[in-house]
């Protein structure tokens, strides 16, 4: 199996991610709902990535190496629109961090986003979005001191401390909140009942 040129076909979805990314954010698009073209890419990402996975198994360190693994990641976390993708790699994700092949941080934040997506608790404060005060807060988690005590436990800063940097990120990147809080909140709800996430 020739895990060189798998390692390099991943980094080349996240890097195609993130060139699109900052291309939204440089055009003021990022905070406008879910951008069509973002949308498009994440689902093809998925789909090659999902096939990579079919063949390799879970693209682990030993396997890509720490670059393509972080960026396997990446391209599971913005695969939104494909609820049983997320949960297969969520499961395979587990597996890998147990056998020390992965980063359990990547775990945190997948299962979060899972979480938030099925309307429940995060268990580590890693998800954020617009309150009605326009301001970036972590979406609804359990309780902050087992979320501060579980981030601690894989290496990551509290609650508070992240809250701060995710603040100070949205300003440097000119990102602005929705003008309407409300529609913007129907219009993740009715897109969470599509494509699957909630019923």
């Amino acid at each position: 199996m020739d895990y060189k040129s798998i390692a390099k076909k991943i980094i080349d979805l996240k890097n195609a991610d993130l060139v699109l990314r900052d291309k939204l954010v440089k055009s003021g698009q990022l905070s406008e709902g879910y951008n069509e073209e973002m949308k498009e890419l994440h689902n093809i990402n998925a789909k090659t990535l999902n096939d990579i996975i079919d063949t390799i198994g879970y693209p682990t360190i030993d396997k890509v190496g720490k670059e393509a693994n972080e960026a396997t990641w990446l391209v599971i976390q913005h695969s939104i629109g494909q609820p049983v993708f997320m949960k297969k790699c969520a499961e395979l994700l587990e597996s890998a961090v147990s056998e020390n092949k992965a980063d359990p941080k990547y775990l945190a934040y997948l299962t979060d986003r899972i979480a938030v997506f099925e309307d429940k608790p995060q268990l580590y404060g890693t998800q954020f979005d617009w309150d009605e005060y326009g301001n970036l807060s972590p979406n609804l988690f359990d309780h902050v001191t087992k979320v501060n005590e579980r981030r601690k436990a894989i290496g990551l800063n509290t609650l508070e401390e992240q809250t701060e940097i995710i603040r100070k990120q949205v300003k440097n990147e000119n990102q602005s909140p929705p003008t309407d809080f409300e529609k913007r909140k129907k219009e993740i709800e009715e897109w969470k009942k599509t494509v699957g996430w909630i019923k």
